[in-house]
């Protein structure tokens, strides 16, 4: 069992860091779903991860408060709409417009509303 947590683990992180660079592919449910099955299957990636400089504090900042920061919402949403804006002009492709652009309402939709948004 650990193994396969260690595994889903690692594949979560690969995956969130991949939705750093891809719109509308969420980065932040990919590293905290790899944040709990690393604190289930290994205690030494689990550590590795919030050692991370980039993505450690974010994680650990929704483990000791329990949702996200505003400011930090606010930049995310941005930084992904800026991200599948440029997408969208650039590949022009209609499939694809209407994909990305579902995939960023969704995206929005998590990030505003579902994600619990905390005081600093």
């Amino acid at each position: 069992m650990k193994a396969l947590l260690i595994t889903l683990g690692s594949v979560c992180v690969g995956i969130g860091i991949i939705g750093i660079f891809i719109p509308g592919l969420p980065t932040t449910p990919f590293l905290l779903l790899a944040a709990g099955c690393y604190v289930r299957g290994s205690a030494k990636m689990y550590n590795r991860l919030l050692a991370n400089p980039v993505i450690g504090k974010h994680i650990r900042n929704f483990r000791e408060h329990g949702g996200m920061f505003l400011s930090i919402k606010i930049g995310s949403i941005t930084l992904m709409w800026g991200m599948i804006l440029l997408s969208i002009f650039l590949v022009k492709n209609f499939p694809f417009t209407l994909i990305v652009a579902a995939a960023g309402i969704a995206g929005t939709v998590v990030m505003g509303f579902v994600i619990k948004t905390v005081q600093k």
